[in-house]
């Protein structure tokens, strides 16, 4: 999971449920918010094409569209500036 260095994100509470979820945490650099840049990005891109209109029962659901548009994003997602190319 890549954060900033907000609060939230470096608080004990949070650091305890990393550890206990098992989640690899990577944050931006002190003073350098172009490391959070491409993550950015990305959620802006996932909001717009995958769920702008969708509602979710259950978290489980959001989950597993969220990994199939992952999937799809990096194996057959054509866009304008990699020439009209598929990425894999």
């Amino acid at each position: 999971m890549h954060s900033d260095r907000g609060f939230q994100y470096t608080s004990n509470f949070f650091k305890k449920f990393v550890e206990d979820h098992k989640i690899i945490q990577s944050m931006s650099r002190v003073g350098k918010c172009i490391d959070h840049g491409p993550m950015e990005n990305f959620w802006g891109i996932i909001k717009e094409e995958m769920y702008p209109l969708k509602t979710y029962e259950t978290f489980k659901e959001l989950e597993d569209d969220v990994k199939q548009y992952i999937e799809f994003y990096n194996t057959r997602r054509v866009t304008l500036k990699m020439g009209l190319r598929i990425p894999a």
